[in-house]
């Protein structure tokens, strides 16, 4: 970590050279180990960097001493997000322990609203981002303010290296377009469908409504103790899909699928059902794979808003709230590799105990 630290010193510096006081490569990563050590809001990082000013100084130069919070949050926004989007490629090149294996990887993506950046005059950010089964991003893209998630998604798909791995995503990117593009990247996809695709979405459903076309399905269920009750999921797969109109617009179409959840809580059973379609070939039990991993990204933007509390921070600079999005993201990934000597501590626990041991844990972080 610590070599991947030294890349942040490329970092385009578009201030006059004369008037700068404080490196740009040191206060990313003084909102970087912050954000590790429990800081949330510019006040907070602030805070942290005069508190362990002593122990910074060991990897970075702090020249002229430790900048003013508005200084953090003014350069922080100017830097590219294309530059932080690369200083997190490094890192994640840290995590690809698992590299060489035969099974496919999920890699599910959906967007999440920075609710603290909007105001009556402009739009909150809105970032997609494209998290793996095991919770770490990969990267991310803002969404136009006058766009949305269907043109960000292909610029996303764009940036990663997806060959051979399974894409999720819900029904807002369920597109020929970003189907296509998957599938140009040598990747498979399991995309999920609602009413926004009219007539595929009635056909599909139609099918699995029919109990004779669902008897020849494949079949796999699973049956497990969740929020205080019961859930059985059932999913069924079938390649029978000759008979689907305009299947050849959706390009390496190979299967149709569908999952239902049943949940008894308290005596009462709730039943959700939903519908999918994939270029994976029939094997039940890979479509509910990547089904069930889809959480993954929802857990993932949990994360944000309850442990890094990012729509509690009200930055309204749209530049700087997302690049401190993409920093959020790459202490996560980081904390959940930091191991703290205890068994099954939460992101949010080791948050805390970075910021009472500060110099114990960034030391061994900058060992992975």
């Amino acid at each position: 970590m610590h070599e991947t630290l030294s890349y942040l010193e490329e970092v385009e510096d578009t201030r006059q050279e004369k008037k700068v006081l404080h490196s740009m490569s040191d206060i990313i990563a003084i909102v970087f180990f912050a954000s590790l050590a429990n800081a949330s809001e510019w006040t907070e990082i602030y805070y942290f960097a005069v508190e362990r000013e002593t122990f910074l100084r060991k990897y970075l130069k702090l020249a002229n001493g430790i900048p003013s919070h508005d200084t953090i949050q003014r350069v922080f926004a100017m830097v590219s997000p294309e530059f932080l989007g690369k200083f997190q490629t490094q890192w994640n090149e840290l995590l690809s322990s698992n590299e060489g294996e035969k099974i496919k990887k999920i890699l599910a993506i959906d967007g999440k609203t920075q609710r603290g950046n909007g105001t009556n005059k402009q739009k909150a950010n809105h970032i997609v981002s494209a998290v793996d089964e095991e919770g770490f991003c990969l990267g991310q893209k803002c969404v136009n303010e006058k766009s949305n998630e269907i043109t960000a998604i292909p610029d996303l798909l764009d940036d990663l290296n997806i060959k051979g791995n399974i894409i999720t995503t819900d029904a807002m990117g369920t597109q020929t377009n970003i189907v296509k593009k998957i599938r140009k990247k040598r990747a498979d996809y399991v995309l999920a469908l609602k009413g926004n695709q009219g007539n595929l979405y009635n056909d599909v459903k139609l099918y699995f409504n029919d109990t004779e076309f669902v008897a020849k399905c494949d079949y796999t269920k699973s049956i497990e103790k969740a929020r205080s009750g019961i859930e059985k999921r059932e999913y069924w797969q079938t390649d029978d899909i000759a008979w689907l109109p305009k299947k050849k617009e959706w390009t390496g179409l190979k299967s149709i699928a569908m999952t239902k959840n049943t949940i008894t809580k308290n005596g009462v059973t709730t039943t959700e059902t939903r519908y999918f379609i994939s270029s994976l070939p029939l094997n039940v039990k890979e479509i509910a794979r990547a089904i069930r991993s889809h959480w993954m990204v929802e857990s993932y933007h949990w994360h944000l808003d309850v442990t890094f509390r990012e729509d509690g921070n009200h930055t309204i600079d749209k530049a700087a709230a997302y690049n401190l999005n993409i920093i959020k993201k790459l202490a996560i990934n980081t904390l959940k590799l930091l191991d703290v000597g205890r068994k099954n501590v939460s992101l949010k626990s080791k948050r805390y105990m970075i910021s009472l041991s500060t110099e114990k844990y960034i030391e061994k972080i900058m060992q992975i």
